[in-house]
């Protein structure tokens, strides 16, 4: 059962209470800062992806999300409009999927398989088995947004929107982040906290000693 987004919201809030924080709610950046460099990311299109593969792109949006948290399933089809908004308005902004989770159903293969039946028309990719890609850029949650401009700092960080569930969307973060990166101007709000599921790992087992 999905917990109340208030809990969430309140639960955020004890927590960032504890930590020294880089920006007001990420643990690792913070707006301004450049940003941390990645590659080899194997993208639902069988090939290998790197952050300068998109050089030509004025704004990166990049989206750390998954197939199986129901908040990141809440956006899959405001993730598909933004694409499209990004190419109709003369394709120089990109948008990038990042699934960190370590899990089967987050398979590079799960992946391809949602991505065709959600119809997804932009670039998404897995995080290796260490979450390097996730931890360099303090991602916690899915979704959760990092905006950075032309020359690759970090213009914006948190959630989406001001709607979680999608239902009466008021305020568009990252949209409002892109159009004023492209406009060489700083975002209104430039960071908002995520709110979603806890990025999932990997279970490791513990070995019993050797003799």
């Amino acid at each position: 059962m999905r917990m109340p987004v208030y809990l969430y919201a309140a639960s955020f809030v004890l927590m960032i209470g504890s930590l020294a924080l880089a920006g007001k709610y990420n643990p690792v950046l913070k707006i301004g800062e450049p940003a941390p460099e990645w590659s080899e990311l194997e993208g639902i299109d069988g090939k290998q992806h790197a952050l300068k593969d998109l050089a030509d792109k004025e704004v990166v949006v990049m989206c750390f999300t998954c197939n199986t948290c129901e908040y990141a399933v809440d956006i899959e089809e405001r993730l598909v409009a933004l694409a499209k908004k990004f190419a109709d308005d003369g394709d120089q902004a990109a948008l990038v999927a990042i699934n960190p989770n370590q899990i089967e159903a987050d398979s590079l293969e799960a992946m391809q398989e949602r991505a065709k039946e959600q119809g997804f028309d932009f670039l998404y990719v897995h995080d290796g088995p260490q979450q390097a890609v996730t931890k360099a850029y303090g991602a916690t949650y899915t979704p959760e947004f990092v905006v950075l401009d032309k020359n690759r700092k970090v213009v914006y960080l948190g959630a989406l929107d001001d709607s979680p569930e999608g239902k009466e969307v008021t305020k568009k973060y990252v949209e409002d982040a892109v159009a004023a990166a492209l406009a060489g101007k700083t975002p209104t709000i430039a960071e908002m906290p995520a709110i979603g599921c806890a990025v999932r790992k990997v279970r490791q087992r513990r070995q019993p000693d050797e003799d």
